[in-house]
């Protein structure tokens, strides 16, 4: 049972939670991330896991998906 409660706390933080307004996100990671355009930046409610995939691709492969979604609920 308990190792049950820890999976499902480790599922919930690798969600992707965005809060407040998009395009002000959206300026923020432009700032961080120069060579981010507008097109790798479109979020559509409900389609999280793509966007998470385009930044992948953009900041390197190296870059986890686990991480991006970290930073991404971070901001």
């Amino acid at each position: 049972m308990e190792r049950r409660r820890q999976f499902r706390h480790y599922r919930t933080n690798q969600r992707l939670r965005l809060q407040g307004d998009w395009s002000q996100l959206k300026t923020k990671l432009q700032q961080a991330y120069t060579h981010l355009t507008d097109e790798d930046l479109t979020y559509v409610e409900g389609k999280g896991h793509e966007l998470v995939s385009r930044l992948q691709a953009k900041l390197g492969k190296r870059k986890r998906k686990r991480k991006i979604v970290k930073m991404l609920n971070a901001l």
